[in-house]
C-alpha cells in the first residue's frame, strides 16, 4: 500500500469520470479499480489521503507517472482560472488530472470512441480485453498487444461488437506491429507533427489523433475537438481560435470544459 497525503488538485471522480480513460470502474467504497500497462490497481481516497493498493515497485514504475504526480496541477488550475468560463468549469472538477496512458491502448480506445458514447465504449474495450488480453486477475485482463490484434481478422473482432471500427482497429495494429508506424517516435515530435503522423492510420482524424496526443503522450497543448467541445466553443468562444488561447495547457482546459459541459448543460439521456 502506498499512501500520499496532502495532494492538492487530485480527485478520483474528476480523473476517472471526465471521459479520458475507459478501464477503471468505481468500487463500493467510492474508490476505483482497473488496469494499465498490464498492471492492476485499486485506488481510493480518504479525506486528504490517496491510497494506492499496489506494490512500491509498481507505484514508482507505473502509477506515479500514470497519474502525472510529478506535475504541479495547482499551478495549471490557477493559471487557467483567469478565463471566466474556465473558472466555472474548473470549480466543478478541480481535482482533474491528465493521465499518461499507454499510447497503443489510448489509440485503439479512441478509434473505438468514434461516433460512440462512453458506456458503450467501455463495454467494447472490456470485451476486447476479455477476449484477446492476458489475464491479470479473476476479473481483469490486460489490454491486448499490437502483435495479438494484428493477427486477427474483422470476423474475429465480431465478438467485441465494435461495428465499422473493427477495420480501423486492425489497420492500426498491423501498421504498428509491422513497424510502419513507430509509436515511440512520437515522443520526440511536437503535437502537430505527432498528430499528423498518426493520421497515416486509417480512421484516425483530427479528433482521435488529438486525444492520443493528449491522453497517450501527455502533450498538454493538444486540444482535440469532438461534438461536445464543438458545442462548448460555439456557446462560449464563438470566435475560436481568435482571442482564445489556452497555451501550453490547452489540453487541461479542454478536459475541464468537456467534463463540465457534459455533466451540467445537456440532458442526462444525451450523455
Amino acid at each position: 500500500m502506498k499512501i500520499l497525503k496532502n495532494t492538492e488538485n487530485f480527485n478520483l471522480t474528476d480523473i476517472f469520470e471526465c471521459g479520458q480513460c475507459f478501464r477503471f470502474k468505481k468500487t463500493e467504497n467510492g474508490g476505483y479499480e482497473g488496469a494499465a500497462y498490464g498492471k492492476y490497481l485499486r485506488v481510493y481516497q480518504e479525506n486528504d489521503k490517496i491510497c494506492f493498493d499496489t506494490t512500491a515497485e509498481d507505484f514508482d514504475n507505473v502509477w506515479y507517472d500514470y497519474f502525472d504526480l510529478g506535475r504541479d496541477y495547482k499551478q495549471i488550475y490557477n493559471l487557467l482560472r483567469r478565463d471566466e468560463v474556465l473558472k466555472k468549469a474548473s470549480d466543478f472538477c478541480p481535482g482533474l488530472r491528465i493521465l499518461k496512458q499507454e499510447p497503443f491502448e489510448c489509440l485503439i480506445s479512441y478509434i473505438i470512441s468514434q461516433n460512440n458514447n462512453i458506456p458503450r465504449i467501455k463495454k467494447i474495450i472490456e470485451r476486447l480485453c476479455g477476449f484477446f488480453g492476458e489475464k491479470i486477475n479473476d476479473e481483469i485482463y490486460a489490454f491486448p498487444s499490437a502483435e495479438k490484434l494484428a493477427g486477427l481478422t474483422v470476423s474475429d473482432l465480431g465478438v467485441i461488437k465494435s461495428g465499422f471500427r473493427a477495420k480501423y482497429i486492425l489497420d492500426a495494429a498491423k501498421k504498428i506491429h509491422s513497424g510502419e508506424i513507430d509509436l515511440d517516435l512520437i515522443y520526440g515530435l511536437n503535437t502537430a507533427d505527432g498528430a499528423a503522423y498518426l493520421k497515416k492510420i486509417n480512421g484516425v482524424g483530427d479528433k482521435v489523433s488529438g486525444c492520443v496526443m493528449l491522453f497517450g503522450y501527455n502533450k498538454l497543448d493538444a486540444f482535440p475537438v469532438d461534438v461536445w467541445i464543438k458545442k462548448v466553443l460555439e456557446k462560449y468562444y464563438p470566435d475560436y481560435p481568435a482571442n482564445c488561447d489556452f497555451g501550453d495547457y490547452s489540453g487541461v482546459a479542454n478536459a475541464y470544459l468537456f467534463y463540465y459541459e457534459r455533466n451540467n448543460k445537456l440532458k442526462v439521456k444525451d450523455i
